[in-house]
């Protein structure tokens, strides 16, 4: 027999300035709200875009009993009307209806200002999102990261983390997890070290030459880089078309003096023999669909995959299976 589902908390403040820790405590309101009920619908609203009578169609109970998740977002710049409007409801919130009021902490109006206390006389459940200042505060939070992620780390690669990275905690929360990826979860100074000497190596024509020579681990971990660090998509399709083409066009030359082969195609010397090096493994039916790949790749990064970065994933995926003649 299941355990009945959890009520929900009807009412919710988030406040604070740090964007990450808003992110998680909404999904943290939405994820227990699914628990009760896996329908349950979300809408977010700034509230300068929201009146009173639409604050009270939004918290409405539903005729059909479902459950919704209402994301009120910068409450600190609600105005009177709106301010009231919210603070009226929290007297009195509806039921199946969660409110998250999301609030900087500060505000321009005096009723703005107040919305957090009044959130917390009505009962709301309150998490802080503070900006995490003190280098106290971030070694805490890059520890609990690790704890996330299902690994540890040494106080000597906590500090390098950190060194290098910066106070970001985006960047300090996803390094902290693919670190644990890349490990097996025990992380010191020496993998934080080789973490970021890759990643700061990274462009698209590695993850191209580590693509068309098969090897799988290596061109998705240089994938992963490049889109961390901000290569853009177009540049990676590029590369992967330029390396695809130049195989293709130094494989259709036959056995020719790499020298005389760089003449007839225009190419640098060294392109042609890297090219030739790379061709090994690849047959002319491989190529011919990775010619096709790389095309449709082009598109796709420029509008036509609604991901750009899932698109470039598949594509080097497919490449390594072709090459392989799958």
């Amino acid at each position: 027999m299941s355990a009945p589902a959890v009520t929900p908390e009807p009412l919710h403040l988030v406040i604070g300035e740090e964007e990450l820790l808003v992110e998680r405590a909404v999904k943290a309101s939405l994820d227990a709200a699914r628990l009760a009920d896996p329908q349950t619908e979300l809408s977010k609203v700034r509230v300068t875009d929201l009146t009173p009578p639409e604050l009270i169609e939004l918290v409405s109970p539903s005729l059909f009993a479902e459950g919704r998740v209402i994301v009120l977002e910068a409450a600190q710049e609600a105005g009177k009307e709106i301010a009231e409007a919210i603070g009226a409801y929290c007297k009195a919130p509806s039921e199946g209806v969660v409110l998250v009021v999301v609030h900087s902490g500060g505000g321009r109006g005096k009723l703005a200002k107040e919305l957090p206390d009044a959130l917390r006389k009505a009962g709301a459940k309150v998490t802080t999102c503070g900006k995490l200042s003190k280098p106290g505060e971030r070694e805490s939070f890059v520890k609990e990261e690790f704890r996330r992620a299902g690994g540890r780390v040494d106080p000597a690669g906590l500090a390098a983390l950190i060194e290098t990275v910066g106070s970001d905690l985006r960047e300090l929360a996803a390094a902290a997890s693919q670190l644990v990826a890349d490990t097996g979860g025990q992380v010191d100074e020496q993998a934080v070290r080789r973490y970021h000497r890759g990643r700061a190596e990274v462009t698209g024509f590695v993850v191209a030459e580590k693509a068309v020579t098969g090897d799988r681990a290596g061109a998705l971990e240089a994938l992963r880089w490049a889109l961390q660090t901000g290569v853009p998509h177009v540049l990676i399709a590029d590369a992967l078309a330029d390396a695809v083409r130049t195989i293709a066009r130094v494989t259709a030359g036959g056995r020719a003096d790499p020298f005389a082969l760089a003449g007839q195609l225009g190419m640098p010397p060294w392109k042609v023999k890297k090219a030739l090096a790379q061709s090994r493994g690849w047959e002319p039916e491989g190529l011919a669909e990775a010619m096709n790949l790389v095309a449709r790749l082009n598109a796709d990064v420029k509008g036509v995959a609604a991901d750009g970065g899932y698109a470039l994933e598949r594509a080097v995926l497919r490449l390594i299976l072709v090459r392989r003649g799958r």
